[in-house]
């Protein structure tokens, strides 16, 4: 015979029911809440409080105490009343005052605001302006540059280079083309100081000019071979010249589609005529001033961050050959760079960064 407080009978409504199975499957819920679930689940197929607490590894009184509160409340006895804590020392008032001060002012001193000047400013300690700053991601001491090309005939250019990378046409080569012009070969003024543990490379902030190259380059859109050669000079006769290695280096009977900005060395009376004698040459300007619809400058880029940036070279015949070695790596296991967003995505996202500044009043 049973002797002691009664347990009250706990039954489950199939909603009840339901909601508790999901939070205890539910990856994004707390442990404890699923652990008083399991136990309310327990409790309601008729085990005792002493069974139920080995099960879920609680001590019996836990166990009566969720089953008191589901019993009362339901299913919002199960979850965590309100903590007590220190008062609220910053009001709604001073959080709009910050994040207008930061969006809409600048200091007499500075471009922008640091979170010391603006704590100053708003009467707020730093870290509060800190977590102000984190809770609306503002960012005061970054920027970005961006430049909107004026040219009028964006749109069809951007869908037709696009396509070609997306979809190039049958027995045909893609190749992106473009110079990067006045490389310099640079020497520190004093000696290197290696890397070793507990401090990084070391280097001069001056350094001496030993001269410029300019490399030409051609990129295969679908391998990511690169075929480049290095010019002293950077006019339309050395561009013609890169066109005939390109010419010589290209199988004869593919038709050769050809990517490539607006800058004046392209479109000189010498280029044209050599396009002109060479029709199986297809040419597809990017419009002005959109310079990363061109898939080699992403080269460039890497080519500058891992060759030339931090090189030191005290001859431009030391730069051109690192450049040769960088190439001759690259395409020895070349890797393609693949473009996943179509015209529509691209247009579709200028067009929302244009409605967002033209609210702003821009």
């Amino acid at each position: 015979m049973r002797t002691g407080r009664p347990i009250p009978p706990l039954a489950l409504t199939r909603e009840e029911r339901e909601t508790l199975e999901h939070w205890i499957r539910r990856a994004k819920t707390g442990q404890a809440l699923a652990q008083r679930c399991r136990l309310i689940v327990g409790c309601a197929a008729g085990k005792s409080n002493s069974v139920v607490a080995a099960e879920v590894g609680l001590c019996t009184h836990t166990v009566g105490k969720w089953r008191t509160r589901f019993l009362e409340q339901r299913l919002d006895g199960l979850l965590d009343e309100p903590r007590p804590g220190a008062p609220r020392k910053i009001s709604d008032s001073d959080v709009e005052r910050a994040v207008t001060l930061t969006l809409e002012t600048m200091p007499t001193d500075a471009t922008h605001w640091s979170t010391r000047s603006l704590a100053r400013r708003a009467g707020l300690s730093q870290s509060a302006v800190s977590r102000i700053w984190r809770a609306f991601a503002l960012q005061p001491h970054r920027s970005e540059s961006f430049k909107f090309s004026t040219d009028p005939h964006f749109i069809e250019k951007v869908r037709d280079i696009v396509g070609l990378y997306m979809s190039p046409p049958d027995k045909a080569l893609v190749l992106c083309v473009d110079e990067k012009s006045q490389i310099q070969a640079l020497d520190r003024t004093q000696p290197l100081l290696p890397m070793r543990p507990g401090q990084v490379e070391r280097r001069t902030h001056d350094y001496s000019r030993h001269g410029t190259t300019s490399l030409f380059a051609a990129l295969n859109v679908k391998t990511g071979q690169v075929l480049g050669t290095c010019q002293r000079r950077h006019r339309s006769i050395e561009f013609r010249k890169f066109l005939d290695e390109v010419n010589a280096a290209t199988p004869p009977y593919l038709d050769i589609h050809v990517v490539m900005d607006n800058y004046a060395t392209h479109k000189t009376p010498l280029i044209r005529g050599w396009l002109v004698s060479h029709p199986r040459y297809h040419v597809h300007f990017t419009p002005t001033g959109s310079s990363w619809l061109n898939l080699v400058e992403r080269f460039f880029a890497a080519l500058t961050e891992k060759q030339l940036r931090r090189g030191v070279h005290r001859s431009t015949r030391e730069l051109e050959a690192a450049i040769y070695r960088y190439l001759e790596v690259t395409n020895h296991e070349p890797k393609p760079f693949i473009w996943t967003k179509t015209a529509d995505q691209i247009l579709a996202t200028l067009a929302r960064f244009c409605a967002r500044i033209s609210d702003l009043g821009h």
